[in-house]
């Protein structure tokens, strides 16, 4: 049996983006929306998803999605900032350090 697409959905409501695997929520990003930008504060892989790239995936498609939305973000999350670190083609999102 083949394991389930994983794919990433922004829920504006609980201020997150989502990591699902099938019918399960792998992991998640949380974000505080601000004036022109998301400032992302904390991200989560539940721990039977864990060490299977599921956060990297999270961190890529939320990217892509502010990408697409033409949103900016400030990265106060480790893993988010350290995803931009490794990948960065990411770095265009970043807002400006005040």
């Amino acid at each position: 049996m083949t394991e389930p697409v994983p794919m990433v959905v922004r829920d504006d409501e609980q201020h997150r983006y989502e990591l699902h695997v099938g019918q399960s929520i792998a992991a998640f990003a949380e974000f505080r929306v601000r004036p022109g930008y998301l400032v992302f504060t904390h991200t989560e892989t539940d721990a039977a998803f864990e060490g299977r790239g599921y956060g990297s995936a999270l961190a890529k498609g939320a990217l892509d999605d502010v990408r697409r939305r033409g949103e900016r973000i400030k990265a106060e999350c480790p893993f988010i900032a350290a995803y931009i670190k490794r990948h960065p083609e990411y770095e265009d999102l970043l807002v400006a350090a005040a």
